[in-house]
């Protein structure tokens, strides 16, 4: 296996997304999940992976690299987690802030040299959420986490640059699993629909795109990026 992408989350959501849209695009992958059994795309080495396990995304990067680096990296992994502030606790902070931000954190640690390694240059993309920038109700856990992600993205790219690029993704509500807590009311998710400039709650595919293309040589030339994937609805107001 030469230079293998490794997209950490391939098992639903944007990283089953990815995972597909990369092999269609004929790219070598390393593919985690928490179970490695749950990922449906054949065809690639799989590994199990705890992101809060630093023994287990170790194991995975050294079986993904084998001596000839990592083309790149996705961490595709990420919660919603909604309350008012008032209701929310430190444990509830730390939770999100461990999965959303400690887990690339810990991936991108061991990752490091063998995306270094990679012929041209390695890149990782991330996930952030409109949230950090833009305030919605509720979100205090979720867009503290994220707002972390986008500053690490822009602080990594400086630091190993020009040999890894590294680049965000920053979707609105995307009509996936983790958002079924949201979606599953028809009334709510076309309510929030209607709030985009694009009237749509977003599919796991329109992030992957953006996703695969920050993950090949086509965007060689961009780095310390957070795109926004959201419909126009953090830039763009709606008519009325």
């Amino acid at each position: 296996m030469t230079e293998p992408i490794m997209i950490m989350g391939a098992h639903g959501g944007i990283g089953e997304a990815l995972a597909k849209a990369l092999d269609d695009m004929g790219y070598p992958l390393f593919l985690t999940a928490r179970n490695k059994d749950d990922i449906t795309l054949q065809g690639h080495p799989k590994a199990s992976v705890d992101v809060t396990d630093p023994d287990t995304i170790k194991d995975a990067i050294e079986k993904a690299d084998q001596g000839e680096g990592i083309k790149g990296l996705a961490y595709c992994i990420g919660s919603i987690d909604l309350k008012p502030f008032k209701s929310t606790t430190d444990e509830d902070f730390m939770q999100v802030y461990d999965l959303n931000v400690l887990g690339g954190v810990r991936a991108l640690r061991y990752a490091e040299n063998a995306l270094k390694k990679a012929k041209g240059k390695g890149s990782v993309v991330l996930f952030s959420s409109i949230a950090a920038q833009n305030g919605f109700p509720q979100h205090s856990a979720i867009a503290c986490a994220k707002g972390a992600v986008e500053g690490l993205v822009r602080t990594l790219a400086a630091e190993w640059a020009p040999h890894v690029r590294v680049n965000a993704i920053a979707p609105s509500l995307t009509d996936t699993g983790i958002a079924k807590g949201i979606t599953s009311s028809d009334q709510m998710a076309q309510a929030i629909a209607k709030m985009h400039p694009i009237p749509r709650l977003g599919t796991a595919e329109d992030s992957a795109h953006m996703a695969a293309f920050l993950l090949g040589d086509q965007s060689d030339w961009i780095t310390g990026q957070v795109f926004a994937v959201d419909g126009g609805r953090s830039r763009v107001r709606n008519k009325g």
